[in-house]
């Protein structure tokens, strides 16, 4: 199959397959005699798999410990840990992620309910004693004592 096929199969663009293939990926394949790469049919599901781990987060270093070793099988033990390890990551990042959106809701409420006649200095402080108080921002004296 040439490249344009399996970008069109795939969904990806033919460079981004080029650099897959470059950066060890994806086996190197084998030339025609007009010198277009022939990609064998099983190309596209090694790719979507690719693409399918690029989008949960997983580093193209970790995904290429992740694919089919040489003979075509898999290491289950060792992509189910990293499955399992990636999602152990996701969780995290949500809490991180939740507690950085209830900070900025909280921040948008305190600046839009300023007080009349505030400057900007004063409500700097109550906003931030708004966010300590909700605990989603701890003050720098603490943050350098821990």
């Amino acid at each position: 199959m040439k490249i344009g096929e399996l970008a069109k199969l795939t969904g990806l663009s033919a460079s981004r397959i080029r650099f897959y293939e470059s950066a060890g990926l994806l086996q190197a394949v084998a030339r025609k005699a007009n010198g277009y790469r022939d990609y064998p049919v099983e190309t596209a599901a090694v790719l979507e798999i690719i693409d399918s781990a690029q989008r949960a987060g997983f580093s193209l270093e970790q995904i290429r410990h992740l694919l089919p070793l040489g003979n075509g099988r898999w290491d289950h033990d060792e992509l189910r840990r990293a499955l399992k390890a990636r999602i152990v990551e996701i969780d995290v990042l949500m809490k991180r992620l939740k507690q950085s959106k209830a900070q900025l809701l909280v921040a948008i409420e305190s600046i839009e309910d300023r007080p009349d006649g505030i400057d900007c200095a004063d409500n700097r402080m109550r906003v931030l004693d708004r966010l300590r108080g909700q605990g989603v921002v701890s003050s720098p004296r603490k943050a350098r004592e821990t």
